[in-house]
């Protein structure tokens, strides 16, 4: 683990963790939900032999991060969660950085590299071009694949957003099992993350993420103007590896790179076998790996 840190930035006053060397390259990463910082404590001690500077953030909605006012909407989105990214470089006077990360925080990293180009050296996603298609999302999918998101037509409804609320340990730890099946965690493991659920704003910014991908709750204004450069579903223009695991429970692994196209900055894709969706909290060293392959 890293020194807990903190900053304001945009809506935000983001807890993070900081480890390694301020004058070494910097590398962010970020977790998905629902997971925590944990995910990356393995990574950073791989990546910790070489001259990096290593931030994991908790996202909003998460651990110690808190919204700085009460009249913030508590959104989930996915322009919201690439602007805390640029918020956080920002107020850290980043300019450039490695970016890694899977679930929520791949879509965050796939966004930046896509926008704002010019900040980032290189990208790690998990499961490739993460950048949501809203319009797009009212399409059915195959019945096998619809089964798969049980869990965010759950949150669609009031019961749903219930449920999260009295058993959200019981309902993430659930998906951890279902998503990670090769994964032989144990209560310990799952317990240091959990915690992160007791954010106040954990449930409310969920039920938003998973609301408004499908068109079914208004965005927070502010973001309207990234959300428009997103329905056009930018390429990413900067060096990327993608990571596949082949054995996750909720995004189907695909033999082929199914989305190499998206990619015009350099394409490298790597598939981890037998490994579910917490990729790099089940395989570090394959993700930290990744990582270093841009540290110069």
């Amino acid at each position: 683990m890293g020194t807990l840190k903190y900053v304001n930035a945009g809506d935000l006053r983001i807890a993070y963790e900081e480890s390694g060397h301020v004058g070494g390259t910097t590398i962010i990463l970020l977790h998905g939900f629902p997971y925590d910082i944990r995910a990356y404590d393995e990574v950073t001690k791989h990546l910790l032999t070489e001259d990096c500077r290593i931030i994991v953030p908790y996202l909003r909605g998460f651990g110690p991060t808190k919204f700085l006012s009460p009249d913030t909407i508590r959104s989930g989105q996915q322009a919201a969660l690439a602007n805390d990214l640029i918020a956080l470089m920002d107020a850290l006077s980043i300019q450039k950085a490695i970016v890694g990360g899977y679930d929520w925080g791949g879509r965050a990293c796939c966004i930046v590299s896509a926008i704002f180009p010019e900040r980032i050296i290189g990208l790690v996603s998990m499961a490739g071009y993460n950048i949501q298609n809203i319009a797009k999302y009212s399409e059915p999918a195959a019945p096998e694949i619809e089964m798969l998101n049980w869990y965010q037509f759950y949150f669609h409804s009031e019961r749903g957003r219930l449920g999260l609320t009295k058993y959200r340990k019981e309902l993430c730890r659930l998906l951890w099992n279902n998503w990670s099946p090769t994964w032989k965690f144990d209560d310990d493991t799952f317990e240091a993350t959990a915690v992160s659920f007791n954010n106040p704003d954990f449930v409310e910014v969920v039920v938003h993420s998973y609301r408004h991908r499908y068109g079914l709750a208004n965005g927070d204004p502010k973001f309207e103007a990234i959300e428009q450069s997103l329905q056009k579903q930018p390429t990413i223009k900067v060096p990327a590896i993608i990571l596949d695991a082949d054995a996750d429970g909720v995004e189907p692994f695909s033999g082929t790179g199914k989305d190499a196209s998206y990619f015009e900055g350099g394409y490298e894709r790597r598939v981890a076998k037998g490994i579910g969706h917490n990729l790099p909290q089940e395989t570090p060293a394959e993700f930290a790996r990744a990582i270093l392959t841009f540290v110069r």
